[in-house]
């Protein structure tokens, strides 16, 4: 149901934060939450959608905690404080957006980043754990525990669930920047969550206003959007992706990749680069190159250096490694790309084999680049990775 689908994802973050709020508990405020919507999944088509559907599903998620939590023996505070949820929370005048404002107040600093960062994407992005594992390149299992972990500490420490004030913004701003981009990476790699892409680049541009003292803001957001300028170009019309070096790029956005030159060279401006600025002068090497021939390779291979000094993590190995190819030919990136391969990190990333696929390609060696592909295509996560993989392996094979 359409409708449901945009309250979705306008709402989940707004009601599940209300709850943990006043309750305290992250679990309960998500079940409370998932009911609410299962009611409304099941009544709205046979009732039509309510004039305010937000505040439809806050009621019924407030009252299904108040059963809970009578069944359960809770305080009367709490339940107090439930009753007392149909009056509207005062406006916090230092954030623009409320679902900004909901991010930082999930950041709290008192669990590790990632903790931090996933919990935000579970509560307030409702990206499902299987799609958080992902990101994270770790199973599904293991992020749930992790997830579990998170919580049991916010109960057995007290964490409150709280917006901080200004000047403790910035000791939460790395993990809300990690939410944006990994909520934009989502959409960029699965077509059935592009919406995700406009909602990071919309959140990024109020961060970076909200922080203009902080240039990695302005870094995250340029970098997304050098991305979003190419994507018009990424796949072709049955959905196959598009190799940056095959792409037609009179269908980049250049108005896009204009904005985003600007905001990187502002924040570049005040030298102090950090990850987003490195990753988005890289964009920009591509984004700006008339051509795939006159790409800058030695310049991007030395942006990768510097940002695995600053971000030393295998997929930014993996990329180096694509960089140096490009610059100093397919043996040198094949060398750093089976020391990847010898370790266990990025086991399940379908990019390793995928990369060395093509490296083996580029070499003439057919037959083990035929043996890469098949490895790739048993781990691509989206229809258009293994449609992009199929065609690659057939023109080895063939």
């Amino acid at each position: 149901m359409n409708d449901l689908e945009t309250v979705f994802r306008r709402e989940w973050g707004q009601i599940v934060a209300t709850l943990i709020r006043v309750t305290g508990d992250w679990d309960l405020a998500e079940e409370c939450a998932q009911d609410a919507f299962a009611t409304a999944l099941e009544r709205w088509p046979r009732d039509g959608v309510p004039e305010r559907p937000g505040a439809w599903l806050t009621t019924a998620a407030r009252n299904r905690a108040t059963d809970r939590l009578r069944r359960e023996a809770a305080g009367a505070a709490k339940l107090r404080e439930l009753a007392a949820l149909e009056r509207p929370a005062p406006a916090v005048d230092a954030f623009p957006d409320d679902r900004l404002r909901l991010m930082f107040a999930c950041c709290d600093p008192a669990l590790p980043l990632q903790a931090r960062v996933a919990l935000t994407l579970r509560t307030l992005a409702g990206l499902s754990t299987a799609e958080i594992g992902r990101a994270f390149l770790v199973p599904e299992q293991t992020m749930s525990q992790r997830l579990v972990r998170a919580k049991r500490r916010i109960r057995r420490e007290r964490i409150p669930f709280q917006v901080p004030p200004p000047h403790l913004l910035p000791e939460r701003t790395q993990a809300v920047a990690g939410v944006l981009y990994l909520l934009f990476n989502q959409g960029y790699s699965d077509p059935a969550r592009s919406g995700l892409r406009a909602e990071a680049i919309r959140l990024a541009r109020l961060l970076a206003a909200l922080l203009p003292q902080d240039p990695e803001t302005g870094g995250l957001l340029a970098l997304m959007l050098l991305h979003e300028a190419r994507e018009a170009a990424r796949t072709g019309p049955d959905g196959t992706l598009v190799p940056m070096e095959e792409q037609d790029r009179a269908r980049w956005d250049r108005a896009a990749i204009g904005e985003g030159v600007q905001v990187l060279e502002r924040a570049l401006a005040e030298r102090a680069a950090g990850p987003y600025q490195v990753q988005a002068a890289i964009a920009a090497c591509h984004a700006t190159a008339g051509d795939a021939a006159a790409t800058d390779w030695p310049q991007i291979a030395a942006l990768y250096d510097r940002l695995a000094r600053l971000l030393p993590t295998p997929v930014v190995e993996l990329n180096r490694a694509v960089a140096v190819a490009m610059a100093r030919g397919p043996r040198a990136g094949l060398v750093l790309v089976d020391r990847l391969a010898a370790g266990e990190s990025l086991r399940d990333y379908h990019l390793l084999p995928a990369t060395r696929a093509d490296l083996l390609r580029r070499l003439g060696r057919g037959p083990e680049a035929a043996q890469a592909y098949r490895q790739a295509l048993a781990l691509a996560p989206t229809e258009a990775d293994r449609r992009y993989l199929l065609r690659r392996l057939a023109e080895v094979t063939s």
